[in-house]
């Protein structure tokens, strides 16, 4: 099991960005939201992602930055939950997720949630195709 989470995850095309924030689909497990969005891929990945923490409530740079990793370490440790489903129907997905709660939370409780996030997207997906 490849546990990497590396450049071919990540979402740079601001075109797919805004494609995906303009008419993708919301996902909800507080303190995660994610829009995704079926997209056309030119690497091997099978979803890209951009990660958000809102400016608003933390202030500080080190803050949102710290937030952003806690969030990429729990993706990297829960990818294979919907890498797997997404490469067996062979679709690629674009995602932002958004980081909504006020405070830092644990990296266990944050675990779980994204887990339990990944989950609702395949569920969407079964349902949608």
């Amino acid at each position: 099991m490849n546990h990497s989470f590396g450049k071919a995850y990540k979402l740079c095309s601001k075109k797919l960005i805004d494609e995906v924030f303009e008419s993708g689909v919301t996902v909800k497990s507080y303190p995660l939201i994610a829009k995704y969005k079926k997209v056309e891929l030119t690497n091997d990945a099978p979803f890209q992602m951009v990660i958000s923490a809102p400016k608003r409530t933390f202030k500080n740079a080190f803050q949102r930055n710290r937030i952003k990793r806690l969030c990429k370490e729990a993706i990297r440790l829960n990818k294979q939950i919907l890498e797997e489903p997404l490469n067996n129907k062979k679709l690629t997905l674009g995602i932002c997720l958004i980081y909504s709660a006020k405070e830092e939370l644990a990296i266990e409780l944050l675990n779980r949630k994204t887990q339990k996030l990944f989950n609702k997207i395949i569920d969407d997906l079964d349902e949608n195709i």
